[in-house]
């Protein structure tokens, strides 16, 4: 009767010391890395969390409310550049999301692969126009050639003028991200829409569409951040660089808390006027941080609710 053979244990693979060597320090060193760029964040929060206390505590709470931003004379309605914020940034998406998700069908569901190889480019050189130079197109052409046509009223600095510059800026982003999201829909599902006799247009707007629409609503969710992060265009397009009273009209000079941000602190680094001007860019930035947060996490939390594994 033969013996039964015990297989050999396992050999563990170790490598030469050298070699563990050289991986322990890079391994070392991308933690370092990773640690530096977690605590200059912390250290970021720590600063303006610190400089707006102090805000808060120099003025008198009843300043928060007034009848516009007017820092350099004690008026520090915060409400008035959230409302232009949100001007801004609502304008710009009802534009920019429009025509991006559209654009990204089109690319990704029509195009040739030759038509493709020439519209992605001239997207990304759009996307690469310095804001400065939007601005001045916003504050040369688009106002005087159609918001001033559309309402004669409007001042020659004002809101909507710039959202819509704010919302070209933005169209490249989201078609770019949403574009990227709809070809990674498998072909499978284009091919057994087709074989269930859909036409182009049904297949992408009610198969591909829905599939991608994870990646289309984070693709949103970055053209809102960058809307509402946008400084020069609004600095310069918008006007009221001074202050601005407390308006929900588009066709009104008006200021975002970017662009109040720049405003203020043109010229020095300790603004002249009241002494809590200087740290109520703090107090602002504070606010702008929370609202960037908090955009962030509802978006991702509903990316999270409809994504779909293939």
């Amino acid at each position: 009767m033969a013996t039964p053979t015990t297989s050999p244990a396992p050999r563990t693979l170790v490598g030469s010391r050298a070699r563990r060597r050289r991986e322990t320090a890079i391994g070392r060193f991308f933690l370092a890395c990773a640690l530096v760029s977690v605590a200059i964040t912390a250290f970021i929060i720590y600063t303006v969390l610190a400089q707006a206390i102090e805000f808060l505590l120099a003025i008198d709470l009843s300043q928060l409310v007034a009848p516009g931003w007017f820092p350099r004379r004690g008026m520090f309605d915060v409400a008035t550049l959230i409302i232009g914020t949100l001007i801004v940034t609502l304008i710009a998406m009802l534009i920019a999301a429009p025509v991006g998700v559209l654009s990204a069908i089109y690319l990704s569901e029509y195009a040739t692969p030759r038509v493709r190889g020439i519209v992605k480019p001239v997207l990304e050189v759009l996307a690469g126009i310095p804001s400065v130079v939007l601005g001045f197109f916003a504050l040369t052409f688009i106002n005087p050639a159609i918001i001033q046509s559309l309402v004669p009223g409007a001042k020659g600095f004002n809101l909507a003028s710039a959202a819509i510059a704010v919302g070209i800026l933005t169209i490249p982003l989201i078609a770019s991200i949403a574009e990227d999201a709809m070809r990674a829909v498998p072909h499978a599902l284009r091919e057994a829409s087709y074989g269930l006799g859909a036409r182009r247009v049904t297949t992408a707007t009610r198969v591909v569409l829905p599939a991608a629409v994870s990646g289309i609503v984070a693709a949103i969710i970055l053209g809102v951040s960058r809307a509402v992060g946008e400084t020069m265009v609004v600095a310069i397009a918008a006007g009221a660089s001074g202050g601005s009273l407390r308006s929900w009209n588009p066709f009104e000079s008006g200021q975002t808390m970017t662009a109040a941000m720049a405003a203020l602190a043109t010229g020095s680094d300790q603004v002249a006027g009241n002494n809590a001007a200087f740290q109520s860019l703090f107090f602002v930035g504070l606010v702008l941080f929370v609202f960037t947060l908090l955009l962030n996490v509802v978006g991702d939390s509903f990316v999270r609710r409809v994504r779909q594994a293939y």
